[in-house]
């Protein structure tokens, strides 16, 4: 399960902790797509490491994965629409329920329009890693936006999304 910077801000925060200590049990690295990103650690019964006594011991924070599921999510041109996983969903009398509701994300507009930003940038640095020939190249900036984007801490007493931004910003100057 890939974890996004708002999942690790929020990890971070509500642990009281360091993206280097959650390292140590709860993440792990993967190359997604050309980038390297943190994703679940899951334990060698394939189980989440936060879920304890059969119950999300995070489940105020959980990630943004987490929360969205049994639903899919489907970007297309600067739109995120979602769709119901049914064979997911284990609940035999579905009643229908607002996505927002089911969400149920804090300043769900902003976190929306962040989920197609981070998207778009993912696809972007996919498509220029894609066309570099150099590995030490790809590394060398792959490395770079992993510490941009996970490993340098937010300030976890600000808003997320204006820190998040700042750094896209920063990113964008670099690869422009």
């Amino acid at each position: 399960i890939i974890l996004d910077p708002l999942d690790i801000y929020e990890l971070t925060k509500n642990l009281n902790t360091t993206f280097e200590n959650l390292l140590k049990e709860q993440i792990e690295l993967h190359v997604v797509d050309g980038m390297i990103l943190p994703n679940l650690k899951m334990t060698d019964k394939n189980v989440c490491p936060f879920l304890k006594e059969k119950r999300c011991s995070i489940h105020s924070f959980r990630p943004g994965i987490c929360r969205v599921f049994p639903l899919g999510r489907i970007y297309e041109e600067n739109r995120l629409d979602y769709f119901l996983q049914v064979e997911g969903c284990v609940k035999e009398n579905r009643s229908k329920v607002k996505v927002c509701k089911w969400l149920d994300t804090p300043e769900l507009k902003k976190n929306q329009q962040y989920l197609i930003d981070w998207h778009a940038f993912r696809k972007k640095i996919e498509c220029i890693l894609g066309e570099m020939s150099d590995e030490n190249q790809k590394k060398t900036i792959t490395m770079f936006l992993l510490n941009t984007f996970y490993i340098n801490p937010y300030d976890t007493e600000q808003d997320f999304y204006p820190q998040f931004y700042a750094r896209l910003d920063r990113i964008a100057q670099v690869i422009a």
